[in-house]
């Protein structure tokens, strides 16, 4: 009879699990690097701006929903800032003006995400 009650426990363990919405996941920085790769050589000054930098730009924007996403989309552009060898700081500045996105923030090895109210 014990082992009876504790299989419907664990089968019901199981079945809220099973059906338990997971959580999303938060953006990574290997997906915004894979994101802005068509925009590299533009910020590397070895192209023009191109149309699919943009796209990029404004679908990464618009996948960053949550104040948590945006703070990592933030992080993962500090960090690309500061190692991506050739990067044109100022370029990518500017980059999500010139796509149309307003940031609270510049992207720059030096923004502090943590102290933006986005």
């Amino acid at each position: 009879m014990a082992s009876l009650r504790v299989s419907c426990v664990v089968a019901l363990m199981c079945m809220v699990v099973i059906t338990a919405p997971m959580s999303e996941a938060a953006i990574s920085c290997g997906s915004v690097a894979g994101a802005l790769a068509p925009c590299l050589n533009y910020l590397t000054g070895r192209s023009s701006l191109s149309p699919g930098c943009c796209i990029a730009v404004r679908r990464l924007n618009a996948q960053a929903q949550s104040s948590p996403d945006r703070k990592d989309v933030c992080n993962c552009l500090k960090g690309a800032a500061g190692s991506i060898r050739g990067l044109n700081l100022n370029t990518a500045a500017t980059l999500p003006g010139k796509c149309g996105v307003t940031l609270p923030y510049t992207i720059s090895p030096s923004t502090n995400c943590n102290a933006i109210g986005i």
